[in-house]
């Protein structure tokens, strides 16, 4: 296995995009192989990362997007795994380079859904779920995150106060980042009085639907020693999965196919979760960042709210959580999340990330998943 790295990354600002998704993969993937010091013709492979192209009436983009690059003889793929798309692609594009099958790939993801109406856009989020079990019989993600959220509150007293300083955390990052969708901070008095959406989740504690995009490009240090940045060594990469329908789970208050990425991804990295710098986790909403947190080991189970009251996953505390806002504030392009957790971490790395810069760090995890934990994907990132 070569040693693998992150040489590039790029995003845009994530929010209502006016061009099209293919437009806005295309320019940011440029951006991305550029940052890395390299030009398109220098990419072996592309994964891209588009889980509801349909709603711009548009699948098989790769080809797309290779051709605007100027590389239309690259082969492509198009990988979907829900909200875990980008990242699954990203353990794809590890595994060519590391491998040997691949020098240099990129990972692209984007996502537009703006042009959609709520109901439409809910609709096509929903299809990630069990459409016949779940969906069809009206359980879309706010109430089955809903359901995690009250069986967490009966098993360890997790509190409103709790959920609500995530999102004021993430809001407060989300305000340092000019890629967040929401760059606005929010108090504990406005995030009590949003309505509720699906008790006990209020407006406040769902993430938005955003258009999006981010790209990175991975390489073999032996290959190119020498990028423009300073590379993210790719010190584990791991996916795993568990039970897609809610209703047949053991337990409700942790994501099973989280707890198996993270064990594995820790063993490869020779690493413990409290010996990580900073994580960027999949707070699709905010019992998502506390049930994640517990589920990687950073806290016991039930604990991970309380530590967030008390400043310890802020930005500047011991152990900071989504510098990036998260998708709460950040917000969440479905394909493109993964990928701009990474970016956020490059960032992060390099210097780059102005007020919500967290300390020099020399190891960071990024966590992302589909649906409601069926998929999962654990990346942990060191320094050369």
């Amino acid at each position: 296995m070569r040693e693998t790295w992150v040489a590039g990354a790029a995003t845009n600002r994530y929010g209502k995009m006016a061009e099209t998704g293919r437009e806005a993969g295309s320019r940011v993937a440029l951006e991305a192989i550029r940052s890395a010091g390299l030009e398109p013709k220098e990419i072996d492979l592309t994964f891209v990362a588009n889980a509801f192209g349909i709603a711009e009436h548009q699948a098989h983009v790769g080809p797309l997007v290779n051709t605007a690059l100027g590389i239309p003889e690259v082969p492509s793929a198009t990988i979907e795994s829900a909200c875990s798309s980008s990242s699954a692609a990203l353990h794809e594009a590890y595994v060519h380079v590391a491998g040997g099958f691949a020098d240099a790939v990129l990972v692209v993801g984007f996502e537009k859904l703006s042009h959609l109406d709520t109901l439409a856009a809910t609709s096509y989020f929903a299809i990630g779920a069990d459409y016949p079990y779940e969906a069809h019989n009206g359980a879309t993600f706010p109430g089955l995150y809903a359901l995690m959220a009250n069986a967490h509150a009966q098993r360890y007293g997790t509190s409103e106060a709790e959920l609500g300083a995530v999102a004021v955390k993430n809001h407060a990052n989300g305000a340092l980042n000019p890629h967040a969708h929401f760059q606005k901070p929010i108090s504990p008095e406005i995030y009590r009085a949003s309505p509720v959406v699906a008790s006990p989740l209020r407006l406040y504690d769902c993430c938005p639907f955003s258009d999006g995009a981010a790209a990175v490009v991975v390489t073999a240090r032996e290959r190119f020693p020498h990028p423009a940045a300073e590379p993210l060594v790719v010190r584990a990469s791991v996916r795993a999965g568990s039970i897609g329908d809610i209703q047949d789970r053991s337990t409700l208050t942790a994501l099973p196919a989280t707890r198996r990425a993270a064990e594995r991804a820790f063993r490869t990295a020779g690493i413990e979760a409290g010996r990580i710098g900073f994580f960027e986790v999949h707070d699709c909403f905010t019992i998502a960042e506390l049930i994640a947190l517990e589920d990687l080991g950073l806290f016991p189970p039930g604990a991970a709210g309380r530590a967030t009251v008390d400043g310890i996953t802020a930005h500047d505390g011991a152990h900071p959580v989504n510098p990036s806002g998260g998708l709460k504030a950040k917000g969440h392009p479905v394909s493109a999340t993964g990928v701009g957790q990474v970016v956020e971490i490059f960032e992060q790395v390099n210097q780059r990330a102005g007020g919500r810069q967290v300390p020099r760090t020399e190891t960071a995890l990024a966590h992302n998943v589909g649906a409601t934990g069926s998929s999962c994907s654990v990346h942990i990132f060191g320094r050369r």
